[in-house]
């Protein structure tokens, strides 16, 4: 029953995050820098209440962690943790302006494929060894980004820069393990916060004007907790109990929600290039995780 609920929380949070282009194309009027603004603004509010009340005894944990830490320790806590905020914050900026100024197929194809290049960076950057099927897979992926350049170089770039700021989001975290990781997120909306505030105009946000629209203030508000508070406090409980590997599976549900919401609910076509491009990013995806789709089942 434990092991059901978990797996239930990952099934939950993915596939919430699978429909997060539904919010974000109700926005389409607003600038890229305004949602973001306001989406970093609101969930820093709402993290920052949740740890000062909710959570306090962790962090309060995390302060003595990192106070009984050594300097080196710190050092790279610090440079990680203000590197991948730095990422997360152009992950959400790229991502949102995808989705409404290209389409939700280049959104969702940056996550299709961010699982492989994270893997990939994994070996450039941390020396993580690869399975000669796994190379096989990046190779796959490399493929159907060439059939998809092929006609819209642009669109293809745009989604490899997204799912690329994403994957190195991952990788820099890795270095982070042993911490609590809704405190360092905070901290990272934190330090986003105080890089955003002054630079707004140089986002295209308007502070002033968005506090005084109540659509745009209730818009990102869903962002806020529907579509990132929520499904990031289900995922971590579902890391509690999961392998990552049946995790890092479940994730592709997001990217095929939203390829589901780009052709039957949004309307948009597909040529034949593309859908065999889209293909072969499945096959490659099959092929990677094909260790966790079909290892064998242990006996008691």
């Amino acid at each position: 029953m434990k092991l059901s609920r978990h797996h239930v929380a990952a099934l939950a949070a993915f596939l919430i995050w699978g429909f997060f282009p539904l919010p974000l194309r109700m926005m389409a009027g607003y600038s890229s820098g305004q949602i973001l603004f306001f989406r970093v603004l609101l969930s820093l509010a709402l993290l920052l209440i949740i740890n000062l009340t909710a959570r306090r005894s962790t962090l309060l944990a995390t302060w003595h962690q990192w106070q009984r830490a050594t300097p080196a320790e710190r050092r790279r806590v610090g440079f990680s943790t203000v590197v991948g905020g730095a990422l997360l914050t152009s992950n959400w900026l790229l991502f949102i302006y995808v989705v409404n100024q290209v389409s939700v197929q280049a959104g969702s194809f940056a996550y299709l494929i961010c699982p492989i290049l994270t893997a990939l960076l994994g070996f450039v950057v941390l020396g993580e060894k690869l399975q000669p099927i796994q190379w096989l897979a990046i190779g796959l992926s490399a493929l159907s980004c060439a059939l998809l350049g092929a006609g819209a170089w642009q669109n293809v770039l745009m989604s490899l820069v997204v799912a690329f700021t994403y994957a190195s989001y991952l990788i820099s975290q890795r270095k982070l393990q042993g911490y609590d990781r809704l405190v360092l997120l905070t901290v990272q909306l934190l330090l986003a916060a105080l890089v955003i505030l002054p630079a707004a105009q140089l986002l295209g946000a308007d502070p002033a004007a968005g506090f005084q629209d109540g659509y745009l203030l209730l818009m990102a508000g869903v962002l806020s907790v529907g579509f990132t508070v929520i499904p990031l406090f289900l995922n971590l409980f579902a890391l509690n109990a999961l392998a990552s590997g049946t995790v890092g599976i479940l994730m592709y549900l997001n990217p095929i929600v939203s390829f589901a919401l780009a052709f039957l609910y949004y309307g948009e076509k597909a040529s034949l290039k593309q859908i065999i491009a889209y293909a072969v990013i499945l096959l490659s995806v099959v092929l990677y995780n094909s260790g966790h789709l079909f290892k064998p089942r242990r006996v008691a």
